[in-house]
């Protein structure tokens, strides 16, 4: 089944991308985000982790609090905390959200950023701790129902080169909770074999090559014994018709390119509704979807063809953007089987 999720913007929102002159921020302002996606049939949202925004694990504690039906993933650094700690803090909110937290592991890091938060930890071996990670976290989880008791010796041990965990696991109201599920990025040799092994859901850029990648993938954690599911993050201006969305995109486009033509951002189009330009226009991705709400829907039931099952969307301002995409655009697509309706062709 394909899940839609939605980023939120934990460092505020506006008209516009670049959200420094108007701002809408702070909890209120999220909270109203988090209910547009629940009320706009999403099925999940994904709260990042950014230095200059609100602390994500607050924000979708907070989040899975007011909430009664949508996932909340919450991306973190595996150095935010022990795997111990991370996996104690997610089996509580698992036990007051009914097993709807996912986790979002960002094991890429900006050298600038790590070296804020003290982490030394580089190159290959952020992948070998991100590992180890999700080892240990799992390992305390899945052995907390059959542990006799603390420092009986039964419980779960773990020797490595960043963690040593001796009998561990949980116990009493910890015990018995979905493990949350574990989504993955990146495209690198590193990330597409640490999600093979770990990962329940990798989601790319859309980039050339990603269809590859994502094969790559599916071979690895079959491999394994495994089975890893693969999305994409997607942003989108999608709007009554084609004309439209391409007027809305010119208008963000010359918000930072003034005096920019139509025939500039219309040469970043690619087949159907993929544009490449909103990296250009302040958004994290460089490649995301521009049409009517019939050619975006019809996009992403051919992404849907090529294997991928997780679409994370963004759109500037965000509620505006899940009220249009909850109103016009999923209704588009089979709630079973997430694929164009007939009557979306007639």
């Amino acid at each position: 089944m394909t899940e839609f999720l939605w980023e939120v913007p934990v460092r505020g929102d506006g008209r516009h991308v670049d959200t420094a002159s108007t701002r809408r921020d702070g909890f209120d302002f999220l909270d109203q985000v988090v209910l547009a996606a629940e009320l706009s049939g999403l099925d999940g949202i994904v709260v990042p982790y950014d230095p200059a925004g609100e602390e994500s694990w607050v924000v979708a504690a907070s989040a899975l609090r007011q909430t009664r039906h949508v996932r909340v993933g919450v991306e973190f650094h595996p150095a935010f905390g022990t795997p111990v700690y991370a996996a104690k803090l997610s089996a509580t909110l698992q036990r007051l959200s009914s097993g709807r937290l996912d986790w979002r592991l960002q094991v890429e890091t900006d050298a600038a950023d790590a070296a804020a938060r003290g982490d030394r930890v580089t190159d290959s071996d952020r992948y070998r701790r991100a590992a180890e990670f999700l080892t240990v976290a799992r390992g305390v989880w899945n052995e907390q129902q059959v542990l006799p008791g603390r420092f009986g010796g039964t419980g779960f041990e773990f020797g490595g080169d960043y963690y040593d965990v001796t009998d561990g696991g949980f116990r009493g109201i910890l015990s018995g909770l979905p493990f949350p599920t574990v989504h993955l990025t990146g495209d690198s040799p590193e990330a597409l074999a640490l999600s093979a092994q770990h990962g329940d859901v990798h989601l790319f850029d859309d980039r050339p090559g990603v269809d590859d990648a994502a094969a790559t993938l599916r071979a690895a954690a079959s491999g394994h014994g495994r089975t890893v599911r693969t999305g994409l993050a997607l942003p989108v201006v999608a709007r009554e018709t084609e004309d439209e969305a391409w007027a809305r995109v010119l208008r963000q486009w010359r918000e930072v390119h003034p005096g920019a033509g139509e025939s500039d951002v219309r040469a970043l189009a690619g087949d159907g509704a993929r544009w490449t330009g909103f990296d250009r226009i302040g958004y994290r991705r460089s490649a995301g979807l521009v049409g009517s709400y019939e050619q975006v829907a019809q996009a992403l039931s051919q992404y849907r063809t090529h294997g991928f099952e997780v679409f994370e969307l963004t759109g500037h301002p965000h509620i505006e953007e899940l009220h249009r995409a909850g109103e016009h655009l999923l209704h588009l697509v089979d709630p079973a089987g997430r694929t164009l309706t007939t009557e979306s062709h007639a």
